[in-house]
């Protein structure tokens, strides 16, 4: 029996030899073509490999439209992509077209060994066949490292299949992004996106949030309020900060995961629908689950696929690629040329670890433009921005304010109570863990009195170390 035919396609001559090579010595016959119009001539004469390799860019047309246009013709023929600019773009276009695999380069001739032995006895079957109808990504989701190329090549791949995603990863490190991207590459990419962060809505207003309610379901519920779910109907809806979810609310949301239905507040209609969940924390789901706060069941619901994001200090080499793009945003709102950083300033910036990540990158670059007169930009302008008495954009006043402006734009009202009462319980929960649970003690750390902190605690609760 023969050895199975491989077809390079590729403009680079190095490319096609030194893989022509390492595949001839693996055993497999090959045929180079150094454009996607050759490769194409030959196949419509009969011609029929086992297995593409393609580059992305070539003269005369691109890899992606070759893959497209040999998967017309030739759903089961597996493709495997190759191309030295990873991005999410290029990545997703090609996982969306039927490609087998996506291979950066420079590669492993080891690995792509490896791939071509997986890809050929078992050709991956076709993918459901799409109208591009997504936007380009106007975020910053962007970066040329390893692990930024791996991640693009994960969301690509998971875009395509009609799975939840669980998304975890520091603050700041553009979690929603990452959602908006996996929608915007889906098939659901012509259907509603709805993004709801949970943590910010109280917990005696998330429900309706999520479901809706009927008239008169509660006090104030003076009219029919349609939830994030039904908004989000054949699209995705984007659950951020899962953690946070109270628990009799996790029991509702593992229902609606499950048989996709549920009840409005108040109501007594069946509504079914048809949306893909995607959930993200910056929170170990997994410590929630053994400290009683989080449901197993659930977390084993959305943890079907799982993307984790890097901080940005695991990324250096992206901040100038990053920053530049903030730049240019912010030269554009404002009406100005983009500034530019200077080489020490960009190296300063590659040296600080950014605890609040993508976000207080954005947020240094912004300021920084806004700022500043001259164009060319210097360490000294970024510190000089540290030292302002004003919060830095980014901080928790700044995500409050945020979140009651959002929920007072949805209509919602004595927002000031349950923000003052989730306030409270956070400074007491904080206080009572440093001090192991010792009420009089937590009690002076935080200048109350120590009925006080009882009477907010409940009078049914006990703290380790008391009676």
């Amino acid at each position: 029996m023969s050895m199975p035919e491989i077809w390079l396609v590729d403009d680079d001559a190095t490319i096609r030899f030194v893989l022509g090579e390492a595949l001839k010595d693996a055993g497999y016959r090959t045929r180079a073509f150094e454009s996607a119009d050759s490769a194409l001539a030959e196949l419509r004469s009969g011609a029929l490999p086992s297995l593409i390799f393609t580059d992305i860019r070539m003269p005369g047309g691109s890899g992606i439209d070759f893959l497209d246009t040999v998967k017309l013709a030739h759903p089961d023929l597996p493709m495997i992509v190759m191309s030295a600019f990873t991005d999410i773009r290029n990545t997703a276009s090609a996982y969306r077209g039927g490609a087998f695999e996506y291979i950066a380069k420079p590669f492993d001739l080891d690995e792509v060994l490896a791939l071509a032995q997986k890809a050929l006895p078992q050709p991956q079957l076709p993918l459901q066949q799409i109208a591009d109808t997504s936007t380009p990504l106007e975020t910053a989701l962007l970066g040329k490292t390893p692990v930024m190329r791996e991640l693009f090549r994960q969301i690509g791949r998971m875009a395509q299949l009609p799975l939840g995603v669980l998304i975890t990863g520091e603050t700041g490190t553009g979690k929603e992004l990452v959602a908006r991207a996996l929608h915007q590459e889906s098939p659901r990419a012509g259907k509603p996106f709805i993004a709801l962060n949970t943590a910010a809505i109280p917990s005696e207003l998330l429900e309706s949030e999520l479901f809706g309610h009927e008239t008169g379901a509660f006090t104030g519920a003076t009219a029919r309020h349609i939830g994030r779910f039904e908004q989000a109907q054949g699209g995705s809806l984007f659950l951020d900060e899962i953690g946070d979810m109270p628990l009799a609310l996790q029991t509702r949301l593992l229902r609606v995961l499950a048989e996709g239905e549920f009840y409005r507040v108040g109501g007594r209609e069946l509504i079914k629908v048809d949306v893909r969940v995607i959930a993200a924390t910056h929170q170990p789901l997994e410590d929630l689950v053994e400290s009683k706060r989080f449901r197993a069941d659930l977390l084993h619901r959305l943890n079907v696929l799982r993307l984790k994001l890097p901080p940005l200090r695991e990324r250096k080499a992206d901040i100038p690629l990053l920053a530049a793009h903030f730049f240019a945003q912010a030269g554009e709102q404002l009406g100005a040329l983009p500034k530019i950083p200077g080489k020490e300033l960009l190296h300063a910036m590659q040296e600080y670890p950014w605890p609040g990540n993508v976000r207080e990158l954005e947020n240094a670059c912004w300021r920084m433009a806004s700022s500043t007169s001259h164009e060319r930009l210097e360490v000294d302008d970024w510190r000089n921005l540290a030292h302002e008495p004003k919060p830095p954009s980014g901080s928790w006043e700044t995500m409050l304010a945020e979140e009651v402006l959002a929920l007072l734009q949805h209509g919602h009202e004595q927002v000031h109570p349950a923000y003052k009462a989730r306030f409270e319980q956070a400074l007491l929960d904080a206080a009572l863990q440093f001090t192991r649970g010792k009420r009089q003690r937590a009690a002076q750390l935080l200048g109350l009195g120590r009925n006080t902190v009882t009477r907010k605690l409940g009078s049914g609760r006990k703290s380790k170390g008391e009676s």
